[in-house]
């Protein structure tokens, strides 16, 4: 269902109550949501049945079911799915948590000019109680996080409350840590996917309490239940990890502009390379741009050469290391540095296949080509995570010279072991940091000079603060360039240039090298020279002439069900509705529907794209739901789903 319904409730429920009341037959009473109150009921007011409780500690506030609301209407979910990202499950009440530490209080050195101008222009909004949107484009190393201190610090002392959105639960954890010291430990709390039923409602019978006044964490920390807002913070606002992949799919930012506004707080957005969508609406005085463009202390931007992998395949070199990179480690940890090499690419080898008849190994479910993993010694999904046995020969034509082809980050770590046996050695990825305390113990080791190589995917580039790296090793730079998304020029620019970002932050000369088998790239070449005008200006360009956002919205409508043919049939029946709108836009586009190969839950999608003009999205999402509350009323089998921009 996804309507409303009328009970009968004590005065002292108002919006956002948390209750419980009698439903249809059900023996026990279900958990509900006041949606509204004082409503004129249109139906005999001696059907209307009486609340069963109400659980005040439990409870929204209006701004939060507004939020809810609101989020509906923006991406299509249900009422009970937008709420339910408010509110905290489990019922048993958590053990109270011991003291925490006390606050250090000032940071105890001053501020670059840049940091206190930007630290002025946002403080001063919260001063006046004004909402407005910031977009801080700096430098990594430019003393962001500083500046999110100094806002966090003149919203608390006007009484407000404060939310950090980091991309990642292991970077949320080192940046938790940097608050709690500055702030105490009891004022600080988080909100994420890893915590316990238990520990969550305690974090978050403590936010709701008061007790703790500034939220850490992950994207569903800006659901975090607070009342009077005083600064929404989003640090490396660019990372995909901010749209939801899974219901309700939301985008972090959108979310935090709403409660923002709704609360007269600060919106402050933080990236050294700010995506395409944030820079244009700061360009068209959404967002008010701050830059910073210089390192702080003696923080030296690195030095950045392309090196073509072509020349060291004409030369013999068949290594994933080419012969420039691997002279600089050698000079780096002579020179007792650290470094750092950056592969996104998990497992040994991203292929397994027959050279005689050009079988590849795939995913039976997910039609996706699987990658050998090495420390598993299994063909692994990174879809679906399933595991699957190593062929003995080809299940095409029997040969028994399978091929591995590619490489990833086992691969990359074992090539320094047997180039490096001395030096130690970590990989940092998603198999070796599948936990908190897995992750907390790879940063902790490099951080303190155990590890002197650290192999690693895209987690390395967010924001994670190393201060001894004097080299910076790309690996197939040019990996993310193939991959069919209108955003991967974008995302190959941020990538490099991030982890490039991670050296040299103690001061002294370090070293990026970016390897790759297209040096002439406009983006290599951009993301090596730092040109991030010349990038955004030629990616808008092309943005504009396809028609993709910031000038359009992607829409993805989805129709699930156990039989295929049935799934195309409805999709192809909606395509067809849409196109015949008669407020269509004229320069809107509808692709033809196709059948998902990624089959999960044993049952098949059929997908269609819209490509919706600015503005135009509304009627689109309108339309969805009006069908889907129809299937609904139907009982049909056939399920629909639809993603706002998805990645």
């Amino acid at each position: 269902t996804d309507t409303f319904y009328t009970y009968r409730a004590p005065d002292e429920v108002g919006v956002g109550a948390r209750l419980t009341v009698p439903f249809a037959r059900r023996k026990k009473p279900v958990d509900a949501y006041c949606m509204r109150c004082n409503v004129t009921p249109s139906i005999d007011p001696s059907r209307i049945r009486d609340v069963s409780s109400y659980l005040p500690e439990r409870s929204l506030n209006e701004e939060m079911i507004d939020t809810a609301v609101w989020m509906r209407r923006r991406y299509g979910v249900k009422y009970i799915d937008a709420v339910k990202m408010f509110c905290a499950g489990g019922k048993r009440e958590p053990v109270a948590r011991p003291a925490g530490k006390a606050a250090k209080g000032d940071p105890g050195y001053d501020l670059s000019e840049e940091q206190k101008a930007a630290a002025g222009k946002i403080c001063a909004a919260i001063e006046d109680r004004e909402f407005r949107a910031f977009l801080i484009k700096g430098v990594t190393n430019s003393g962001k996080t500083e500046v999110y201190m100094r806002a966090a610090e003149k919203a608390l002392s006007m009484g407000r409350t404060v939310i950090v959105l980091l991309p990642e639960i292991a970077l949320s954890a080192q940046v938790e840590k940097r608050f709690a010291e500055r702030f105490g430990s009891d004022m600080v709390a988080t909100l994420h996917s890893r915590l316990t039923t238990t520990a969550k409602l305690g974090e978050w019978l403590r936010i709701r309490r008061g007790e703790a006044r500034i939220v850490v964490g992950p994207r569903t920390s800006v659901f975090a239940p607070l009342d009077n807002i005083g600064a929404i913070i989003i640090d490396e606002e660019h990372e995909s990890t901010f749209k939801s992949d899974h219901n309700p799919k939301y985008d972090t930012i959108d979310v935090a502009y709403k409660r923002a506004s709704a609360h007269k707080a600060a919106l402050v957005l933080g990236s050294a390379t700010p995506g395409i969508v944030s820079y244009y609406r700061a360009e068209k005085g959404v967002y008010d741009l701050i830059e910073m463009r210089h390192r702080i202390g003696d923080s030296i931007m690195p030095e950045l050469e392309i090196v073509d992998m072509r020349k060291e395949a004409s030369a013999g070199n068949t290594s994933v290391l080419s012969r420039q990179l691997a002279g600089e480690i050698d000079r780096s940890l002579s020179s007792r540095e650290q470094v750092i090499l950056f592969l996104n690419r998990r497992g040994f080898s991203t292929q397994i296949l027959c050279p005689d008849c050009g079988y590849k190994m795939t995913c039976p479910d997910c039609g996706i080509t699987l990658t050998y993993h090495k420390s598993f010694n299994a063909a692994v999904c990174h879809y679906c995570g399933r595991k699957f046995e190593l062929p003995q020969k080809c299940p095409d034509c029997s040969s028994k010279f399978i091929k591995y082809v590619g490489a990833g980050t086992e691969k990359v770590e074992e090539t320094a072991r047997e180039l490096w046996p001395r030096a130690g050695i970590a990989r940092f990825d998603l198999d070796t940091a599948s936990s908190p305390e897995e992750t907390k113990k790879v940063i902790e080791d490099f951080q303190k000079g155990k590890t002197d190589i650290l192999v690693g995917t895209q987690i390395l580039a967010k924001g994670l603060d190393f201060r001894n790296v004097g080299l910076v090793g790309i690996i197939n730079a040019d990996a993310s360039l193939n991959i069919p998304d209108y955003r991967s020029s974008e995302r190959t620019y941020q990538l490099i240039t991030q982890v490039a970002g991670r050296a040299g932050r103690a001061g002294g000369s370090s070293r990026v090298m970016i390897q790759t088998y297209d040096p002439e790239s406009d983006v290599i070449r951009e993301a090596a020279a730092g040109d991030y005008g010349s990038f955004y200006e030629s990616e808008l360009l092309h943005r504009n002439v396809m028609n993709y956002p910031p000038f359009s919205d992607i829409i993805a409508v989805g129709f699930v069900s156990d039989d295929p043919d049935e799934a195309m049939k409805y999709a192809g029946m909606f395509r067809k509705r849409l196109i015949g709108l008669k407020d269509a836009p004229e320069d809107a586009v509808v692709l033809m529907p196709r059948l998902d190969e990624r089959k999960t839950d044993g049952r098949y999608r059929a997908v269609f794209l819209i490509k919706a003009p600015a503005g135009s999205r509304s009627g689109y999402i309108r339309e969805y739901m009006e069908l889907r509350d129809r299937l609904i009323g139907s009982k049909s089998d056939i399920f629909i789903e639809i993603d706002v921009n998805p990645y």
